[in-house]
């Protein structure tokens, strides 16, 4: 996987990041990352998020991980999740700018989970991947859910999100999300990373499978 540093204008200015991928882009989908809480030390180098980078980049999708506000060479400063999902909607517009007419997954760990939910009501992705989401700390019961194919993941052994309050949460959904529960697996998935990124590698592969099929469905029918 080759992993070249980027740099892309931000609301508060300059935003740092890093595009990942296995080589040439392979597909018309591109990935936009966002990383945990950076008052708790989360950035774009984090394991979970350098993980569903590699899964994207299996693919053949260029997948941006960057840094929010006030994050590495991130401009800036942190916005309890407000401005941070401005950070998100301006890393959506530039990849998409760069490949216009393209495919978005949206993914988020943690906080960043919370931001691409935000973001996504504003803009809606392709797909989207949410890891470990604190529902409990945010305000996610205020927020939509994307009319998208969804994927979350959970460990049952999560020392800062309890898995119960994500199951009761997802239950309240009119569009829940397909929740996959990871038993014995704690936050940061110390150990299982291998399995967290299997886990959205066939998710990642249903949504290119169906993009596939509607196309084709398409040309038979021009």
């Amino acid at each position: 996987m080759t992993s070249v540093p980027v740099t892309f204008t931000g609301p508060e200015g300059a935003l740092e990041g890093r595009i990942d991928c296995a080589s040439a882009a392979q597909t018309d989908m591109q990935a936009v990352l966002c990383h945990p809480l950076s008052t708790h030390g989360g950035t774009m180098q984090n394991k979970v998020v350098h993980t569903l980078a590699k899964a994207a980049a299996a693919k053949g999708i260029s997948a941006l991980r960057f840094n929010f506000r006030g994050v590495g060479m991130s401009a800036g400063s942190f916005d309890e999740g407000a401005g941070e999902t401005d950070d998100a909607l301006a890393a959506m517009r530039w990849m998409e700018e760069a490949r216009p007419g393209s495919n978005l997954l949206l993914g988020g760990f943690s906080f960043g989970s919370y931001v691409a939910m935000r973001a996504a009501a504003e803009h809606p992705p392709t797909a989207m991947i949410s890891i470990a989401p604190p529902v409990r700390m945010f305000e996610f019961a205020i927020l939509h859910p994307p009319s998208c194919p969804w994927l979350m993941i959970q460990g049952d052994d999560d020392e800062i999100v309890d898995a119960t309050d994500v199951i009761n949460w997802v239950r309240t959904l009119k569009q829940p999300p397909e929740l996959h529960i990871m038993e014995g697996a704690g936050h940061f998935f110390h150990g299982r990373l291998v399995e967290l990124r299997d886990i959205c590698n066939e998710f990642i592969d249903r949504v290119l499978n169906k993009q596939m099929q509607g196309r084709s469905l398409g040309g038979d029918s021009a």
